[in-house]
């Protein structure tokens, strides 16, 4: 009996036989999860395998149908996230759970306001929020209002409501999906520092190099099943990919050289305001994309790709500036002009532009398509039986999974199968221009490897892509040319053959610059 004790004092957490159903899919079956003390334990498993239900489940946002939860050997009844707060227990999820028109400030006291004889008292708050953004490098701008600021800081936004709260056992939930290679370094660092001070953490990811580098165990989902967990220090990323996709991944990126086309995008001198700040977002950008090649604007996430991104695909009006697709001035154009010419768009934010979350998926499959007369009548009815074959067909060639297939509301659907979903959509468009943001944002190894090689096979079909990404590892394997964004310029032009990763993070700190240099080269001669 004394063993018995010891064994369960050891854990944190231990989640016994966790079973969570919804309609068509058994997302936990019989689960068993032991957090111990002060550990880093990992969370892997592909799009859709239930870590992030399991997470919600330990968070009190839902309730399973059978199993118990365990906190320091004794169990316990989490009801709501209010229960999981007053057990210490804090979740950072993948899709924020921010107030779009609160600030900063706000949203991190939302819940737990220090107030005196009744007046909220904000300025030992923000004392305390600035302490800690200071400490752990989670820089933030307390007044800045949610709806304005960048996802990356959103992300700092509520790892600091994690922290104000002094939870000690604090949940990340896809933690680094929209950090840079800079901040994710960085969080590795605030997570280490954390489980050295006593709290315990879960942290799910898709990325194998994370949790070979920061975590102490790795427990393994696929399907909703328990596969294993391991001892990170004794296994490889390998074998983890193995366990999770039950099958060998190929990590490289294969494409054969090729000699680009006609220029399909022109860009001259575009300037976009900022939303935030006097100065412009993006400040007089120049560049082409040609048929047959994959550009990629890399840099550090808030200098301007977004904004850039936004102003290409008609969501925010130009400053100043040019756009030409295929010869032809689409500056003023509206985004479904754009759309049937021939450009597609795989959005940064999937929930804000990417997806009607309570339609159907496969009335997201038609969104920029349903006038069409495939799926709508010349009476304006719209033709149900072609709409659900259509989006079977893409269901099935994307692998995108859900519980009642083609009529899973989009909400109920795990972000990855959300991304795939609208890739599917977007790439089925067969643009000429395929403007790719984050594209594999969320998404598991596997995933990863087939939308790597359908950005490539667009590239190889004679399309153009302009790939904007914060991954490095993609930066550097997938595109023909990088472009390099800092504070709304683009200051360097470079060969992934031929530059390095801290070549490239020079670039995107701002330390190195060769547009001005090959400017001053041009004037000169």
């Amino acid at each position: 009996m004394m063993e018995v004790t010891l064994l369960e004092d050891q854990y944190a957490i231990e989640m016994l036989g966790i079973t969570k159903i919804f309609p068509g899919i058994i997302a936990n079956d019989d689960i068993t999860l032991q957090l111990k003390k002060g550990e880093i334990h990992a969370l892997l498993g592909e799009n859709g395998a239930g870590k992030s239900t399991l997470m919600s489940v330990l968070f009190g946002l839902y309730q399973p149908e059978k199993g118990v939860i365990r906190k320091d050997g004794k169990e316990v009844k989490i009801q709501n996230p209010n229960d999981a707060n007053d057990l210490g227990i804090g979740m950072v999820h993948q899709h924020f759970k921010l107030v779009e028109c609160f600030s900063v400030l706000d949203n991190i006291i939302l819940g737990v306001e220090p107030t005196k004889n009744g007046f909220l008292q904000k300025k030992e708050a923000r004392e305390k929020i600035m302490e800690l953004s200071e400490k752990y490098g989670l820089k933030v701008n307390p007044d800045a209002l949610i709806e304005d600021i960048t996802v990356g800081m959103q992300q700092r936004t509520e790892i600091l409501k994690m922290l104000y709260r002094d939870n000690e056992i604090l949940i990340f939930d896809e933690p680094t999906a929209v950090l840079t290679p800079q901040e994710i370094d960085e969080l590795m660092q605030i997570m280490r520092n954390l489980s050295k001070e006593g709290k315990s953490i879960l942290f799910i990811s898709h990325k194998l190099n994370e949790i070979m580098a920061v975590a102490d165990r790795c427990s393994v989902l696929r399907k909703g099943k328990y596969i294993g967990t391991v001892d990170v220090a004794n296994t490889t990323k390998e074998e983890l990919s193995r366990m999770m996709v039950g099958r060998n991944v190929e990590f490289a990126v294969h494409k054969e050289d090729k000699t680009p086309g006609d220029v399909i995008l022109h860009v001259e001198n575009l300037s976009v305001a900022s939303k935030i700040h006097k100065n412009d977002a993006v400040k007089n950008v120049s560049f082409e994309v040609r048929s047959g090649e994959i550009v990629c604007i890399a840099g550090i996430d808030g200098n301007g790709q977004t904004e850039l991104v936004y102003g290409l695909t008609g969501i925010e009006p130009l400053k100043a500036g040019t756009i030409l697709y295929k010869g032809k001035d689409i500056t003023h154009a509206s985004i479904r002009e754009r759309s049937i010419d021939g450009i597609s768009h795989i959005p940064e934010d999937r929930h804000k532009h990417g997806l009607v979350l309570d339609y159907s998926l496969e009335d997201n499959m038609i969104l920029q398509r349903y006038f069409e007369p495939e799926f709508t009548s010349k009476g304006g009815t719209l033709k149900r039986a072609n709409i659900r074959s259509y989006a079977n067909r893409l269901i099935e060639q994307y692998d995108v999974r859900s519980g009642q297939g083609a009529v899973t509301k989009a909400r109920s659907m795990s972000g990855g199968n959300q991304q795939k979903a609208i890739i599917a959509r977007e790439l089925d468009k067969k643009p000429d221009l395929l403007i790719a943001v984050q594209p594999t944002r969320g998404l598991d190894v596997g995933a990863i490897e087939y939308i790597h090689k359908q950005l490539v096979a667009q590239r190889d079909a004679g399309h153009a892509v302009l790939l904007v990404s914060l991954e490095l590892d993609e930066v550097m394997t997938v595109p023909d040319r990088i472009l390099v964004m800092y504070e709304g310029e683009i200051v360097g032009e470079l060969d992934p053959k031929t530059t390095t990763a801290e070549e490239l993070g020079l670039y995107m700190s701002g330390a190195k610059n060769n547009m001005h240099a090959q400017a001053g080269k041009e004037e000169t001669v």
